[in-house]
């Protein structure tokens, strides 16, 4: 490979490509076409005639199936080009750790910011690579610039060896993923694909079929206004009422408390004035029952405090954000099969894991396009601590050059 997945993620992580909740367009941030433009230049470099950035933001591509065979399916890797709003994106300086020894990993721009073992044990398994983090003071941008370099990597590799034979390959690299807009646009038409994997997991070997589901509440408190000096026996004050609703949310269904399988109800924002307040929340469990119970509890909950408030009123709104893609995927064991056996094929023992979280995989899925989750390297997502193994890198290309072999082998 001329490039490998690490000199690509090094050029990709230095353009910030923040999305924006806030913004009504899509993509939600103009500055995510950046990296998309320089996508569909390198695809045509490495020979990827049909590459294109559409208005949305998205970069679409074919690699041409290059087997006799008729009936393999079409195939699609895809990654998304934004960055989660939550910590900064700009101003990325990424830092490589050759050969790291152990032990934890101070950052050099910020060195309060320490990648710990003792919260980070997945780095013991990593001594003897190269791991790339962030100086400190950004994110490092591997949720999902990790999943766009493996996929380039690989595309460069099947184009540049014709002796691995593979059905027709498509590449998709989306915008506004960490928004929850990131398949909002695309075209399944034009896409063509009959299976797709995201590569947007962190552990090696990892491959995932199942996610949370995800619903989004809004919840908006009308109080009584007056004026302070005039309150008494009057006033019920608008953000008060929020604040008791928050302070009700029960301990053990918070995000910080709950692990494995088990839901939580989380406050991402609230807002307002002594007559009116705005509190958002986002709902998770990976069974349809354990979401309505959920949201059943939430909306009881505003009820009884609202009951000590006799003239103050709500509303609860409920928006569907994604669902368990494992409902879909169940009816296609071969998706998850053919990943397990990639996995393996590329040196790593398979783990079938659940994603506390969502993926583009998950609204695919439903839309009509069966996605499973491969692992793209990355650690501590979200946060100046992020990091990425070089070498994990490494492994999700050769994960997807074998995909795209077994999907043609076993047609």
């Amino acid at each position: 490979m001329a490039d490998s997945a690490a000199d690509r993620f090094l050029r990709y992580v230095v353009i910030d490509t923040q999305s924006d909740a806030k913004s009504p367009t899509q993509p939600s941030t103009e500055k995510q076409k950046d990296l998309g433009r320089l996508l569909v230049q390198e695809l045509h470099e490495i020979g990827v005639a049909d590459a294109h950035l559409d208005e949305h933001g998205y970069v679409y591509a074919t690699i041409p199936s290059n087997t006799s065979k008729n009936d393999v399916p079409t195939i699609c890797f895809c990654a998304h080009m934004d960055t989660a709003p939550d910590f900064s994106g700009t101003g990325v300086k990424p830092q490589v750790v050759k050969n790291y020894q152990g032990g934890d990993i101070r950052l050099p721009g910020d060195p309060s910011q320490v990648i710990r073992v003792a919260e980070h044990p997945v780095l013991e398994s990593l001594i003897g690579e190269d791991i790339i983090t962030s100086d400190g003071t950004t994110l490092l941008g591997a949720d999902d610039k990790a999943g766009i370099a493996e996929i380039m990597a690989a595309a460069e590799f099947l184009v540049n060896n014709p002796d691995v034979k593979h059905g027709a390959i498509r590449i998709l690299f989306t915008t506004d993923e960490e928004i929850g807009r990131g398949v909002d646009k695309v075209d399944l038409k034009k896409l063509g694909a009959d299976f797709a994997y995201t590569m947007d997991g962190e552990t090696a070997g990892t491959v995932e079929d199942e996610t949370f589901s995800a619903d989004a509440v809004e919840i908006v408190v009308k109080g009584v206004a007056i004026h302070p000096g005039f309150a008494y026996g009057k006033m019920e004050n608008a953000i008060r009422i929020a604040g008791d609703i928050v302070a009700r949310l029960p301990r053990d269904m918070a995000p910080e408390t709950t692990t494995g399988r088990d839901g939580f109800i989380h406050p991402t924002g609230m807002s307002g004035v002594m007559e009116k307040a705005y509190l958002s929340l986002i709902v998770r469990d990976f069974t349809e029952e354990g979401l309505k119970a959920k949201e059943a509890l939430l909306e009881r909950i505003v009820k009884e405090v609202l009951g000590a408030y006799p003239g103050s009123g709500y509303t609860f709104t409920l928006k569907e954000q994604y669902r368990n893609m494992k409902t879909v995927l169940d009816r296609h064991p071969e998706i998850v099969e053919n990943a397990v056996e990639a996995i393996r094929r590329a040196g790593m023992n398979p783990v079938r894991g659940s994603i506390r979280g969502g993926t583009d995989g998950s609204r695919l899925s439903f839309m009509g396009l069966p996605c499973a989750n491969i692992f793209a390297g990355g650690h501590a997502f979200h946060s100046p601590l992020e990091f990425v193994s070089s070498q994990d890198m490494d492994r999700a290309v050769r994960t997807i050059v074998e995909l795209a072999r077994i999907w043609e082998e076993r047609a």
